[in-house]
């Protein structure tokens, strides 16, 4: 079984799992939420085993192109939300969540064979900087996703109490404070990591490169991102920003990393275009 067979059993199973959402918030069946969260974790499975594969089959780790990357990306966005659900309860995280994956890892389904081809690594990343730069970078891009989700559900849970709607819907997601909070720590594990995916990339450059940093539109980006994130964080903790700003802003940073990631890729030429 190759690690494309893998992956699109994990598509399937992401894809079955966000419908069953949406009916859940159709229908209201009490039930729904387990069966969908039991199927995500199936599909987290054959995503996890198609990895490994990968890497047996490429013998390297498994982001060295946009293909890879992509797959990789859906897989930290379905591990850190495990990580919140298990630390804040919120389930039904799961719903706003697994789309996301599905997203990412069918997006990378659709394209061209050329992206998804294995190829040697280029001098570049031949190096162990390789799993620890992008396995950091990718692991903060997760968290922020995460972000993105809570303050998108704060947004729809405060237009609701604004127009008072106090329907199942409502009920079904958690309190105002409970999201601001949740967006709020996932930032705060995100923003570290993203650091240490600048520093490392920084050294790895000086491996690869002989600098530290040269403003290739990768490194001005994820500079970007980083200012977008920390202005999040001193706002919030020296100006009280919370809740609807707070929201708003972690949806600003989001657009930021998804510009760094594709927008990079696609849109302007440099050294970490894929």
């Amino acid at each position: 079984m190759e690690s494309a067979n893998y992956f699109e059993v994990a598509i399937f199973i992401y894809l079955l799992s966000t419908i069953l959402y949406i009916a859940h918030f159709i229908f209201q069946r009490e039930r729904i939420p387990r069966i969908a969260l039991l199927f995500v974790s199936l599909g987290f499975i054959a995503h996890t085993l198609g990895l490994i594969h990968r890497s047996i089959e490429a013998s390297h780790a498994p982001f060295a192109n946009l293909y890879e990357s992509m797959v990789f990306f859906s897989w930290c966005i379905l591990l850190v939300h495990y990580f919140i659900i298990y630390k804040y309860k919120i389930r039904v995280l799961s719903a706003f969540v697994t789309p996301l994956a599905f997203l990412a890892i069918g997006a990378a389904s659709v394209l061209p064979m050329d992206y998804k081809k294995i190829e040697p690594l280029v001098p570049a990343l031949q190096s162990y900087w390789l799993s620890i730069h992008v396995s950091v970078c990718f692991l903060s891009y997760a968290a922020f996703a995460i972000a993105f989700a809570t303050a998108l559900m704060f947004i729809i849970q405060e237009k609701r109490i604004k127009y008072k709607k106090i329907d199942n819907f409502y009920f079904k997601l958690p309190s105002l404070e409970i999201l601001d909070e949740v967006s709020y720590r996932s930032i705060a594990i995100g923003f570290p990591l993203l650091t240490l995916g600048i520093i490392t990339g920084a050294i790895w450059a000086q491996n690869a490169w002989g600098r530290y940093w040269g403003w290739d539109p990768k490194e001005t980006w994820s500079l970007i991102t980083w200012i977008v994130y920390a202005l999040y964080l001193h706002i919030r903790l020296q100006s009280g920003w919370r809740r609807k700003k707070a929201a708003i802003l972690s949806i600003i940073g989001f657009t930021m990393v998804l510009f760094t990631y594709f927008g990079v890729s696609f849109l302007l030429s440099g050294l970490h275009s894929y």
